[in-house]
């Protein structure tokens, strides 16, 4: 039996990967409650990986958030990012834990990237200003990673998701991603008769958006490949492979989607006074793909999952 530590059980993310997890007989999943290990505690950590003796760590665990949580708590978004990799990468590393996946985000590339964003375009450019700190935190935790590989030969894997969305997301109304904050918001506006919703800008940004169980299901694939290598003078193998679908869709768009999921039938406006951000943000998944994967949930089923996961959850999602 395999004894697998995933830090960040209860995110979305992590929840995510333990779903799949289950599915593996062979598998002992370890978690901790916050309460019971702080992941910022260097020596708790460490006298954590000494005792429970896992073979293998999933770091799914961040402060994860918004535009408007980036920009108000950049400090927070990237001491506790740090510290939490710091942890639980060296903890691992001292306890002789020879595999660990790490989980980043399409953040981590500059502002004014080539589209779709490839692997190798990682430092090439400055980052958007809005999310700088998490993205840093971020990329330090590639380069963590990649350096206990070239220092002790170690199998520490990172995979960089594109947007997220689904089961066990964040709602709040001002620290929400796009997809939740459009569903809360129609599933209101039909709840309460109202008759049109707002939604911030043109609506002509494209970003791409992938479900969180394929996440999971992509990077597990990732984590349990053999040892990844490449011909270096056609593939050269990176530090980080990216995971998404490798197709987007326009805000507009998947407003008008999220609208008829949820049936609201009132009318949908856009505020175009209001930024649009970034007019294009597309994970090139090339690599994933030739590794032989292809997410397989299209967005309509997976925003149709979503929301039948907030009206079975509602009462006890994090509102």
């Amino acid at each position: 039996m395999k004894k697998i530590f995933v830090a960040g059980h209860r995110g979305m993310v992590g929840s995510a990967i333990c779903r799949q997890l289950q599915n593996h007989v062979d598998v002992e999943i370890i978690t901790r409650m916050r309460e019971e290990l702080d992941l910022c505690d260097q020596l708790a950590v460490q006298e954590f990986m000494r005792s429970e003796k896992p073979d293998e760590v999933i770091l799914a665990a961040a402060k994860v958030g918004g535009v408007h949580a980036n920009n108000a708590y950049p400090a927070e978004f990237i001491y506790q990012n740090l510290q939490i990799q710091n942890s639980v990468i060296h903890a691992a590393h001292v306890s002789d834990v020879q595999k660990l996946l790490f989980l980043g985000s399409s953040c981590i590339y500059p502002r004014a990237v080539e589209q779709p964003m490839r692997e190798d375009a990682l430092l090439t450019g400055v980052l958007e200003p809005t999310n700088e700190p998490y993205a840093i935190a971020k990329i330090a935790g590639i380069k963590m990673c990649e350096s206990y590989n070239r220092q002790y030969g170690r199998d520490y894997r990172s995979v960089m998701p594109t947007n997220l969305y689904g089961p066990g997301d964040n709602y709040h109304p001002e620290n929400s991603h796009v997809v939740p904050a459009l569903i809360r918001r129609f599933h209101e506006a039909k709840e309460n008769n109202q008759k049109e919703v707002v939604v911030w800008g043109s609506g002509r940004p494209l970003r791409e958006f992938l479900y969180v169980d394929d996440m999971a299901e992509a990077s597990l694939y990732v984590h349990t490949l053999p040892r990844i290598t490449f011909d270096e003078n056609t593939h050269p193998m990176l530090p980080h492979i990216n995971v998404g679908t490798g197709t987007d869709i326009t805000i507009r768009k998947l407003a008008e989607t999220v609208k008829d999921v949820v049936e609201f039938k009132g009318e949908l406006v856009f505020d175009s006074t209001k930024p649009d951000g970034t007019m294009r943000k597309l994970m090139d998944v090339s690599t994933l793909h030739a590794l032989g994967y292809t997410a397989p949930t299209s967005l309509r089923s997976g925003l149709d999952l979503a929301y039948a996961d907030f009206r079975k959850n509602s009462s006890k999602l994090r509102m």
